[in-house]
């Protein structure tokens, strides 16, 4: 059965799940007057990074932000992304990057993603390629570390250090845990060899760390994750451009098959490393978030979501993907568009505040969860607006 079938099985488009969200909203209500999560931990790369990464080397620069922040604030999008919209729902304040000192409210967690990280520990190669210094095995030490502190700061009868507000130290036990990383692994490794076939290999020691950051993040009390698989990179206007493929290689809409063919198999193996995982941590809720079939879908159909453009960015410069890797969104030479809302790309590699929207809807939804986890039930959830 392809995505669209799927998609049409479940009636996910866009005024169907916004009703749905709506109902569900009203529904619990009546029954639930708090969240029974009290905190979300992200670990993640620029998908899902609030500001670690610009933290840690200032200087993001217009037009990113425009739509909803209205200046530059670390994310790369117009305005929210789907970590965004999932503390919203649960009517938790956005997530303050791990690595601000001043102006953070760690209360209901923190965000350890940073733009250009990797599942794997960065080789000397990696750095060249401009990727991270936070691995996802950094990410998940930082996690351990600020734990430790929030424990020794509240034995010691402190709560607030440095201006920082920090949660309750029984509150890890009540979180959820998110996982958005793995592209840039992918990315590089294709870029490094000059062949999608270089990336084959490191399909099982990828998946494998994230198991293992998974348990890592277990034995520090964690109990519920949230794991996003890998979003379709073969339509993403950036690597339409960048990364190497034959002429012949696209498929009817434009995107390169043997690409989304090897993130298809890093998906499969993250879905059943995923099943082996909760076996063997029964009181765990281990949750596999499928986002690349709904990314898949708005890059398929986008005008069944209410949008325009498929495999062209927003802002960039020049060609039929509006992205030149030498004139990136932020460059003076670059450009955005006036219409963001029609956009799946919002600069050629990350998604439209419009996208992240949908996407997120489709998680609240729970039309993406394998096994089923109905957040309604544990949390009055919160419109998105």
């Amino acid at each position: 059965m392809n995505t669209l079938k799927v998609f049409n099985n479940l009636n996910v488009t866009l005024s169907k799940l916004l009703v749905i969200c709506m109902m569900v909203s009203c529904l619990v209500g009546s029954s639930y007057s708090v969240c029974d999560f009290k905190a979300i931990f992200n670990f993640g790369d620029s998908n899902s990074d609030t500001g670690g990464f610009h933290t840690a080397f200032p200087a993001q620069p217009s037009p990113y932000g425009m739509t909803y922040f209205k200046k530059p604030v670390g994310r790369a999008s117009d305005g929210r992304l789907i970590v965004d919209f999932l503390a919203q729902a649960l009517g938790l304040p956005f997530l303050s990057p791990y690595l601000q000192s001043i102006g953070s409210n760690f209360t209901h967690g923190a965000n350890f993603a940073s733009s250009a990280s990797t599942v794997l520990q960065p080789t000397a190669s990696f750095f060249v390629s401009g990727l991270s210094p936070f691995s996802l095995d950094i990410q998940v030490r930082q996690m351990k570390q600020f734990k430790a502190r929030v424990e020794e700061f509240h034995q010691r009868g402190t709560k607030i250090s440095l201006g920082m507000n920090i949660p309750s130290p029984d509150v890890f036990g009540k979180s959820i845990y998110t996982f958005y990383i793995g592209q840039n692994d992918f990315t590089a490794k294709i870029a490094a060899t000059g062949s999608i076939k270089g990336v084959w290999d490191s399909i099982p020691q990828i998946v494998s760390q994230i198991d293992a950051a998974i348990k890592g993040v277990y034995a520090e009390g964690g109990r519920t994750f949230m794991v996003f698989n890998l979003g379709p990179v073969g339509c993403y206007p950036g690597y339409l451009v960048e990364l190497p493929h034959a002429s012949f290689d696209f498929d009817e809409h434009g995107c390169m098959v043997s690409h989304n063919n090897a993130v298809a198999a890093y998906n499969k193996l993250l879905k059943y490393t995923l099943s082996q995982a909760r076996a063997t941590l029964p009181d765990a809720s281990i949750i596999h978030v499928d986002t690349h079939s709904a990314l898949l879908e708005l890059f398929h159909h986008p005008t069944l979501y209410g949008l325009k453009y498929r495999t062209k960015a927003c802002c960039g410069h020049g060609g039929d993907y509006n992205f030149n890797p030498k004139i990136l969104c932020g460059n003076m030479f670059a450009t955005a568009c006036d219409d963001p809302q029609n956009y799946v790309s919002w600069d050629g590699i990350h998604f439209t505040e419009a996208a992240n929207k949908i996407v997120a809807l489709a998680i609240l939804n729970g039309s993406l969860f394998d096994p089923p986890f109905h957040l309604h039930q544990h949390c009055d959830l919160q419109p998105i607006g």
